[in-house]
């Protein structure tokens, strides 16, 4: 079955009772059992619920993994991951990740005895050095949040499954319609569903898709136990944004692809980061990994000045935090996504007061042009 025909059909079988195509939003808190010890395998909604179950087989069968079970936002997905571990624990994590990651290690996690090391991880070999006798998790980002730096996936996935160590990627920024972790060994992969699974800017959500029983079983003991759960209405929005992925993904893509060489050629513009140009540094690896390079770009301005006439003069382009909707956002990571991030730590990721990040998204691609155009054309 292709990747469009289970973003449509799997998990979501007409409904029983009425033969309804999309599947209803069971807006209830509990369940009229049988009799003590009877009922139809659902009990109270935090536990169970039928459209959020829909959504879980949907998003297992996309990454192709065991199960899934999702949560209220992508940070919770992400606690409830680390929560595998105990204290004591060591994790390597990508080094230039997501702020809202890294204040989740450093400033929550950190208290309860997890141990963090921050890594390159467009080499294996990196990851090799940092290991330690108590090393329980790699976590990746990729491409990294916002340098776009693409992990040496297969030569980590080798490493993390010769010494038995979980392989964690977080796959928002591609989607399984551009990158498929679980092919390159990961163990469990996580996304924010608010970003392309959604892909309409209306929900916010995360899931956590795992490969093994044992670890399907804790999360799904955790995500019961902490009840960080998805709702069900918002759960039903992004089964309505898996629907078009396929299509969403082609032309966020075709967007990204134009808009970067763009950037790339404009006089005004420094630097350009982007998997998908030839002069990227993992450019041969990403046409390896990945089957398109997605609407993720970062662009450097030289200074905040710059960065801030930009952000200004933008007219389309929404200056907003957050990515991966039908419509372009615009951002400033050193004082919105990165903010929580150490300034000389974001200096030396390069993650400037000049770098702005964008979103492509599927508008005509003319008018993103334009408006990025005549935005720069004041700077």
């Amino acid at each position: 079955m292709g990747f469009a025909t289970k973003a449509i059909h799997a998990g979501q079988e007409p409904d029983s009772t009425t033969g309804a195509i999309t599947t209803p939003i069971y807006q209830t808190s509990t369940y009229a059992q049988d009799g003590l010890g009877h009922h139809k395998g659902f009990e109270y909604a935090r536990t169970q619920n039928p459209t959020r179950m829909a959504l879980e087989k949907n998003l297992a069968a996309l990454e192709g993994g065991y199960a899934a079970h999702c949560f209220a936002s992508g940070m919770s997905a992400i606690d409830t991951t680390l929560k595998l571990l105990q204290a004591g624990d060591h994790v390597i994590v990508s080094e230039n990740t997501y702020g809202g990651t890294y204040r989740l290690f450093e400033r929550v996690l950190k208290n309860f005895g997890l141990d963090f090391s921050y890594v390159d991880t467009t080499e294996a070999a990196n990851v090799e050095a940092a290991l330690t006798g108590d090393t329980r998790m790699v976590f990746i980002e990729t491409p990294t949040n916002p340098i776009m730096a693409v992990a040496d996936l297969e030569g980590i996935g080798k490493l993390t499954r010769e010494r038995g160590i979980r392989l964690v990627v977080d796959n928002t920024f591609m989607s399984p319609f551009f990158l498929r972790p679980i092919e390159w060994g990961a163990d469990i992969v996580v996304h924010s569903t608010t970003k392309y699974l959604n892909g309409h800017s209306d929900s916010i959500g995360g899931v956590v898709v795992t490969t093994n029983a044992e670890d399907t079983e804790r999360v799904g003991f955790l995500q019961n136990a902490v009840g960080a759960i998805i709702s069900p209405f918002d759960a039903w929005l992004v089964m309505r944004g898996t629907k078009t992925l396929a299509v969403r993904m082609k032309q966020h893509d075709d967007n990204g692809r134009r808009v970067a060489a763009f950037l790339d050629e404009h006089p005004k513009v420094k630097k350009v980061y982007y998997p998908g140009l030839p002069q990227h540094p993992q450019h041969e690896r990403a046409k390896r990994l990945m089957t398109g390079f997605g609407g993720m770009i970062a662009f450097e301005t030289g200074s905040l000045a710059a960065a801030r006439s930009v952000l200004d003069n933008v007219r389309l382009c929404a200056l907003a935090e957050s990515l991966g909707g039908v419509e372009t956002l615009i951002s400033h990571p050193a004082t919105m996504t990165h903010a929580s991030v150490p300034s000389e730590q974001r200096a030396r990721l390069g993650i400037t007061d000049g770098l702005v990040r964008i979103s492509v998204g599927i508008e005509d691609v003319e008018d993103i042009i334009a408006d990025l155009d005549a935005a720069l054309q004041q700077v």
